[in-house]
């Protein structure tokens, strides 16, 4: 008797951004919206489904990421993060547009398709 081949399903979804890997993870994606949070911050824990929606919603043209600012503090300051949450749009490696705050999500979603090819 042969066994099936078991398939491991993964949701799309946030990927966890570190201070060790932002480069890399920057290099590999055209278009990137990244989520600058901490634990203690409750809007970030608001803005989190919101993000979570559209990590599965355009998993086939953007990565998103999660970066805890204050877990990663190096690129928290490359970017200037002040104020959390913090969503930043990146394209090629370089920050072309920045959200601080909660805002709706469609409001999210219109300045990510600015940025869409």
């Amino acid at each position: 008797m042969r066994l099936k081949e078991k398939k491991t399903l993964t949701k799309p979804g946030p990927v966890h951004v570190t201070d060790s890997n932002f480069s890399e993870v920057m290099n590999k994606n055209a278009l990137a919206l990244i989520d600058c949070w901490a634990s203690w911050c409750a809007p970030c824990a608001y803005i989190t489904p919101i993000v979570e929606e559209l990590a599965k919603e355009y998993a086939d043209r953007v990565f998103v990421g999660k970066l805890n600012v204050d877990e990663n503090p190096r690129t928290a300051n490359q970017f200037q993060v002040m104020g959390i949450p913090t969503l930043l749009i990146m394209k090629n490696g370089k920050e072309v547009d920045r959200i601080v705050g909660v805002i709706p999500k469609n409001h999210i979603e219109a300045r990510l398709k600015k940025h869409m090819e």
